[in-house]
């Protein structure tokens, strides 16, 4: 039986990586599924929450450091290659290791909705997939078309076994190794 077109990808990583490469500024490229996905521009708010995050991790986790768009090498065989908003990894982790970094170390994951046709499937289906196959510990999810932020836990076999949705307002834990109570009471100001 031969797969189907969808069932194969687009492209080989490795083509997909030299695309990357010479991709203009403004394309974020990512590589889920075998298929080239393209991340939307980041608005102000999107930005906001991104630092606000990286504050709240500098107070509780000052050892660590929470890198903005730092390539991974995800889903099984890290043949799937994706940016996150926010990678939280041990300070200077990422010294001498390329664009696209294997997930090994890296503690949390962080994807913060945009306001585009292809979020649902992008960050709530293909995200948590290709994260949990790579052994990443938390994904966590800022959704601001739900209002919610979203914490998966315990990869085992491709697959999150925890997931727990919280309200903007609220607190959530960010279980270990992140460790720390996530109050998200300021969320809602940037909510729209």
């Amino acid at each position: 039986m031969t797969p189907s077109t969808a069932d194969r990808p687009q492209m080989l990583v490795e083509e997909f990586e030299e695309l990357a490469r010479h991709a203009p500024e403004s394309a974020r490229l990512e590589f889920l599924h075998g298929k080239i996905g393209v991340k939307p521009m980041p608005d102000g708010n999107h930005g906001e929450i991104v630092a606000w995050l990286l504050k709240r991790c500098m107070q509780h986790r000052p050892e660590l450091f929470l890198y903005p768009e730092q390539g991974l090498k995800v889903e099984a065989y890290r043949k799937g290659r994706a940016k996150p908003d926010g990678v939280l990894v041990p300070e200077g982790y990422f010294v001498g290791k390329g664009e696209w970094s294997d997930p090994a170390g890296v503690l949390m994951v962080v994807e913060v909705t945009s306001h585009d046709w292809d979020a649902d499937r992008r960050d709530r289906v293909e995200k948590p997939d290709g994260y949990a196959a790579a052994g990443i510990p938390v994904y966590l999810l800022v959704d601001r078309d739900q209002n919610s932020v979203t914490v998966h836990a315990d990869p085992e076999g491709g697959a999150y076994r925890s997931v727990t949705t919280r309200a903007f307002g609220t607190e959530i834990e960010l279980p270990d190794p992140v460790g720390f109570t996530l109050d998200t009471a300021m969320l809602k100001e940037f909510a729209d």
